[in-house]
């Protein structure tokens, strides 16, 4: 039941003197440890929960724009101010709207103290499906969440149907290569019950055939399922090196995607202590190499750049995250090609060994292959009404709608989608990122719900964890030229823009919130400033955000 709550020490004055844009909390009295998140946008006073419901970042650190989007520092999770509901990924939940009071003796908030403590509004999808319509999910990751979820909140009463190669409601996949968490129901984004009051069905059912003409999804158990709508999210496949030892002929040599192959590399790393290969310099590389490193095994990542990830981040970004690596004990060999892996001598089940072709032995208890995924299309590639690019990705446009056909939808790992951001000028992009992938279900959710609506394009964001908090938006995929650096990358405190002539097409910062969300508000609008403005030392903090989207 709704009850007013007093904010300490605010006054009508105080309000008065917060101005368009600006942000305050606000502690709540009588609720021990609670506060609201204060915003004025376009003359009017808001009061929401303060903290992101993705991962809890203090939303006072968000930047906020003219028409009221609210985007946190941490993961670019968007919100919309005046009602509190979700705009873009990877954030689920809404955050919770409180109406202000204004007395005499202070100002009060009117809300019930459950969700006042909660600090979120409980998404609630339920409803009692209409099965006149009937939309099947293929997939079970990140894109299918952003698709279910944002159906059944905009409306959608249809029958949905998951088809899911995983076994398992869908997980915050991220947990998997930065923590090694291997519990279903530590990782699982909603409960059972939740997705059955949303009459949402998981069925642990791989698709291996669709029939486009007659509207059918055909799976390897022999079942098929009819559709109205279809939506393709089967994800990526981890890659496995075609060499002796490393193509899945030896024991305890892994690829991360799943949790079983999480639970596979728990069980082999044991009470720890071990000698650990990780070959791929990659996010996921990386990102497990620094947990197991963390834990007290002997980590060495093999990479063939002259720095990690130097293909995206260039070689002067890459050498930060490699020195942090090494201060938490990870070892590297790069500019290093492998040969092959060879079984251990105590058992020649496993591995023992991974060799290098200048003629280095890394001993290994265990090997992790981090180097890349390939579109999961297999259940595509002899279907003749549709044409895989050679990369075994979808064609879509803007709406990721598939080219060629009628109700049918692909996106994540699979879609090679128009890209309008700086530097895109509609050029076709793939981004295997998990925030590309949940708002591209997103913008099939929009498209299905309003299809008169236009299309709303999004900056790619990206996050990892590699001894200290990385913050990436923005996309390279095309190439760039020049890295701005501002700040101090040794403590790391640094902002990198990476340039196309004058063009900033991505930003990466370390211990500089908020800068990439800034930067990816100001790119939504074409209002970045330019590389010279850069080099000058022009602080995007101070540049306002404007109301217009030009993407």
């Amino acid at each position: 039941m709704a009850q007013e709550f007093k904010l300490k020490d605010l006054t009508s004055e105080d309000l008065k003197n917060l101005k368009n844009g600006q942000k305050q909390d606000a502690e709540v009295e009588g609720i021990e440890d609670t506060k609201v998140l204060l915003v004025r946008v376009k003359d009017e006073l808001h009061a929401l929960s303060p903290k992101c419901t993705h991962y809890g970042a203090p939303l006072k650190l968000g930047v906020v724009n003219g028409d009221g989007r609210l985007t946190c520092a941490w993961h670019g999770a968007c919100f919309d101010v005046a009602t509190g509901d979700v705009e873009d990924s990877p954030a689920l939940d809404p955050l919770a709207k409180f109406r202000i009071v204004e007395k005499e003796d202070g100002v009060y908030i009117k809300g019930d103290e459950a969700t006042i403590k909660a600090g979120k509004r409980e998404a609630n999808l339920k409803c009692t499906a209409d099965r006149s319509d009937h939309l099947v999910v293929i997939g079970g990751g990140s894109g299918t969440v952003g698709t279910i979820e944002g159906l059944r909140g905009g409306g959608y009463r249809g029958k949905i149907t998951v088809l899911t190669r995983e076994g398992y409601r869908p997980i915050d996949r991220t947990k998997l290569s930065k923590a090694l968490i291997a519990d279903v129901s530590k990782v699982a984004w909603r409960s059972e019950e939740f997705y059955k009051d949303a009459s949402i069905e998981f069925i642990s059912e791989e698709a291996s055939k669709v029939d486009f003409a007659t509207k059918q999804v055909t799976t390897s158990s022999g079942k098929t399922y009819d559709y109205t709508k279809l939506v393709m999210s089967p994800g990526g496949s981890p890659r496995w090196l075609p060499l002796p030892g490393l193509k899945g002929d030896l024991g305890n040599v892994f690829v991360l995607r799943a949790i079983p192959h999480a639970e596979g590399i728990v069980k082999a790393v044991g009470d720890n202590g071990k000698k650990i290969v990780v070959i791929g310099s990659s996010f996921i590389g990386m990102e497990v190499a620094n947990c197991l490193a963390s834990k007290k095994n002997d980590v060495t990542v093999v990479g063939m750049e002259k720095a990690p990830m130097e293909r995206v981040m260039g070689e002067k970004v890459g050498s930060v995250f490699q020195g942090l690596l090494e201060k938490n004990g990870v070892k590297f060999q790069m500019n290093a090609n492998v040969e092959k892996a060879t079984p251990s001598s105590s058992d020649p089940s496993k591995v023992g060994a991974v060799h290098l072709k200048d003629g280095t032995v890394l001993e290994a208890d265990l090997v992790i292959e981090g180097v890349g995924v390939s579109p999961a299309t297999e259940f595509l590639k002899e279907n003749q009404a549709i044409e895989l690019q050679k990369d075994g990705s979808v064609l879509v446009d803007e709406n990721f709608a598939v080219l060629g056909l009628s109700d049918v939808y692909a996106i994540g790992d699979i879609a090679t989608y128009p890209y309008h951001g700086p530097g895109g000028e509609g050029k076709r992009v793939r981004i295997e990122h998990w925030n590309v992938a949940q708002n591209s279900g997103r913008a099939v959710a929009r498209a299905i719900n309003q299809p008169d609506g236009k299309p709303k394009a999004f900056i790619p964001v990206f996050w990892s964890a590699l001894g200290s908090q990385l913050r990436y938006c923005g996309n390279t995929y095309h190439g760039y030229d020049d890295v701005v650096i501002q700040g101090d990358t040794t403590k790391p405190a640094f902002v990198a823009y990476f340039t196309k002539g004058e063009m900033v097409i991505a930003v990466a910062s370390m211990g500089k919130d908020p800068y990439m969300s800034q930067s990816a508000e100001l790119m939504r609008r074409a209002a970045m400033p330019s590389k010279s403005e850069l080099e000058k030392g022009v602080d995007i903090l101070e540049v306002s955000v404007p109301s217009e989207v030009k993407m």
